[in-house]
């Protein structure tokens, strides 16, 4: 019975969904191999297997750092598996074992972040693509979550197109009931939610809204996410615009204030430059709101007919969009239920029964 380990250290993280559903899903279809989930000590108490075929493993050993290319290396040299699935492009990179990646986008390799240091981020975004183009090379097999990324991989790391596959993701309801978010009572506004990075486009979407104010002077917009340094650039241009005080940026809500904010809100912008998948839409459609989103990378390939599209890069087309489906009920009714059909499109289950043929492929089975 061959053992795979799959390198669970960002099981709480920004791709932590992904690992975690493979994870349970896993455990429901496989009896035929044995697992090591390896976590970071602080979530050893967070996880338990159910199945008896599942072990946990503390991994202490961080991310980008010289601990990780040694000390992983060397623990799971120990462990001595038969497959390693690398749920994240961090990992040790001279690793000799069998191994696959999952690649889930390459917006760090194309986007600065201005809330870190310019020098640092620098040198580390060059050791990120060198990175990228040595695991996407020595994987016997690689994973990734959409058609379009699977393309894109293939012409920055130049690697054979066999070698990948693409296993959709899928979207959950939030646990949580919904609670209102303070202040938007009674509200009209229309929302985007995401952390405020370059290629989320945040700018446009401000400038479209700015657009917008005068023939709507009743609405808001919502930016719902944890702010970081760069929050202030957006302040001073809803300032500059003179609607700095229809513009509200929330910091940090919980689950079922965004699902709150997702059943009343009268359009949900996503106006993302790049993205490897793309949930905050099929959420907001899961949450019945009609959504009005960029054309740009996966999102036509994800989003389908569901929505109503706009160039990223021009702010008045976006406004038009936006103010074509705040004025058409019907086209908004047409949204949302577009929107209900499309979620049913994606299913976790069937991408845990994608990566395991992955596994088997990987093993020679």
């Amino acid at each position: 019975m061959s053992t795979i380990a799959i390198d669970a250290r960002e099981l709480h993280q920004s791709t932590g969904r992904y690992v975690e559903r493979l994870i349970h899903y896993l455990q429901k279809i496989d009896t035929e191999h044995d697992y090591i989930i390896l976590l970071t000590p602080k979530d050893m108490d967070s996880w338990e297997p159910s199945n008896p075929h599942f072990t946990k493993v503390a991994c202490p050993h961080k991310e980008f750092t010289f601990d990780e290319q040694i000390g992983f290396k060397q623990q799971l040299q120990a462990l001595g598996v038969d497959l390693v699935h690398f749920t994240m492009i961090q990992q040790p990179v001279w690793y000799r074992g069998r191994t696959i990646t999952t690649i889930q986008d390459l917006t760090t390799a194309r986007f600065r972040n201005p809330s870190k240091n310019y020098l640092v981020f620098t040198v580390k975004q060059l050791v990120y693509r060198w990175v990228i183009k040595k695991v996407a090379k020595k994987s016997a097999e690689v994973l990734t979550i959409t058609e379009f990324v699977k393309n894109d991989i293939v012409d920055f790391a130049k690697v054979n197109p066999n070698k990948i596959t693409v296993t959709y993701e899928a979207v959950d309801d939030f646990d949580e009931a919904p609670k209102p978010v303070p202040g938007f009572e009674g509200k009209r506004f229309i929302m985007f939610n995401g952390r405020p990075l370059p290629h989320k486009n945040l700018r446009r979407i401000i400038e479209a809204f700015a657009l917008l104010a005068p023939k709507y002077p009743d609405l808001c917009l919502m930016l719902a996410g944890k702010k970081n340094a760069i929050v202030q650039t957006y302040v001073d241009l809803a300032t500059k615009l003179g609607v700095a005080d229809r513009v509200v940026q929330t910091d940090w809500i919980t689950d079922g204030q965004l699902k709150w904010a997702m059943q009343h809100t009268q359009a949900y912008i996503w106006a993302s430059l790049s993205e490897g998948f793309g949930l905050p839409p099929l959420e907001a459609m899961l949450n019945g709101a009609p959504v009005v989103s960029s054309n740009a990378s996966c999102m036509p390939e994800v989003l389908g007919s569901a929505v109503y599209y706009f160039d990223p890069l021009d702010a008045q087309d976006m406004a038009a969009k936006i103010s074509e489906v705040l004025d058409d009920k019907q086209l908004r009714q047409k949204l949302v239920t577009l929107g209900k059909k499309q979620i049913k499109k994606y299913s976790w289950r069937r991408m845990a029964e994608q990566t395991l043929e992955v596994y088997k492929q990987a093993l020679g089975e």
